[in-house]
């Protein structure tokens, strides 16, 4: 949608929920949204966080849900606990 990113942002539309292609991008920040927060944002929160553990990784809580408000809730901590910046709570 035009207007929603920044110039030189790009929308990675992965193959899996726990991509393993991360590593061939050159990527300097990443914000992940999507469904769901427990499982598929999760597994490529911290997958990234081991790839790149120098860059920022964000994940938008207002962007994903998960399959249990508590198991939203227990994904978000997780990261957190990763260092992945989590915002929109």
């Amino acid at each position: 949608m035009p207007g929603l990113w920044e110039e030189g942002e790009r929308i990675i539309d992965k193959p899996s929920f726990g991509y393993t292609g991360w590593g061939e991008l050159a990527l300097e920040a990443v914000e992940l949204i999507g469904v769901c927060t427990d499982i598929c944002v999760v597994s490529n929160a911290l997958i990234l966080k081991a790839t790149f553990p120098e860059i920022t990784v964000g994940v938008d809580a207002s962007c994903c849900a998960g399959v249990t408000p508590e198991a939203h809730a227990a994904a978000l901590a997780v990261m957190k606990s990763c260092q992945v910046e989590v915002t929109g709570e």
